[in-house]
């Protein structure tokens, strides 16, 4: 079952994310009960190389793809589904301007401009050729989530929401509190955005989109999953090796 099937099902998703480019850390976190992984082009030290090789080695382990891609880098949102990922996370999505370049290169004609040229074809699995059929299945399957992170991202929400081939928006909830707070201060678990953050999520439900949200720690999963969001990846990689650490050495009072 894809990522855009189990979403639209109401299913909630827990992601890991991605900034280290290591294929044994990425087998490693495949023997998990993580149902995707979150790899990160625009903090990480993803390149198109660790993304086609840590692309299949997901795969082969029936987990889901998410790349996010650098801010307006929109030619790599194609070049990621090329790969074959199932979903795209784009940074700074402030305006419908943005919103529309990025859904332009994730979907297809008639929904967006995005060229015919696969390296593993869509994410259910190698293909050869390519009718209408194909296309429309493909536009149905891979996932735009377009960030909101500033006001003028919040304030153009509606707008946002809907274009045409923009599945979702995705929450990042650090830049957003240093936004909402007019730079005081960064963070993720401010009360002073519960509030934006449940209208976030409620407006995407209404519109027929997806919510996603970076949550830190597993409290602010917690909180954001009763806010409504259903795509919630979790900490990131370095975050799983030097807690693991710290949690031995805690158990052991040194």
């Amino acid at each position: 079952m894809s990522l855009a099937s189990r979403l639209r099902a109401g299913e909630t998703i827990y992601s890991g994310w991605s900034n280290l480019t290591d294929t044994l850390v990425m087998e490693a976190l495949c023997r998990t009960q993580l149902s995707a992984v979150l790899l990160d082009m625009q903090h990480g030290a993803h390149d198109t190389a660790s993304i086609v090789a840590l692309t299949g080695i997901l795969r082969s382990a029936g987990k889901h793809t998410i790349v996010r891609v650098p801010v307006g880098r929109f030619d790599m949102a194609s070049r990621a589904l090329d790969i074959g990922v199932e979903a795209v996370v784009a940074p700074m999505i402030n305006t419908v301007a943005d919103a529309k370049l990025f859904a332009a290169a994730m979907k297809y004609p008639p929904l967006g401009q995005r060229s015919w040229g696969q390296l593993r074809g869509r994410p259910g699995g190698y293909v050869a050729g390519g009718s209408g059929g194909y296309l429309a299945q493909t536009n149905a399957e891979t996932l735009s989530f377009a960030m909101i992170e500033t006001r003028a991202a919040y304030e153009a929400l509606d707008d946002i929401l809907a274009v045409d081939g923009i599945d979702g928006v995705f929450v990042g909830p650090s830049d957003f509190s240093i936004a909402w707070s007019n730079g005081a201060e960064v963070d993720a678990g401010s009360n002073a955005i519960v509030e934006p953050l449940t209208e976030i999520a409620r407006r995407a439900k209404a519109a027929g989109k997806l919510a996603g949200i970076y949550a830190g720690n597993a409290a602010l999963a917690k909180r954001f999953t009763g806010l409504g969001y259903t795509f919630l990846p979790l900490a990131v990689d370095t975050t799983y090796l030097t807690d693991g650490v710290q949690s031995l050495l805690n158990a052991i009072e040194v």
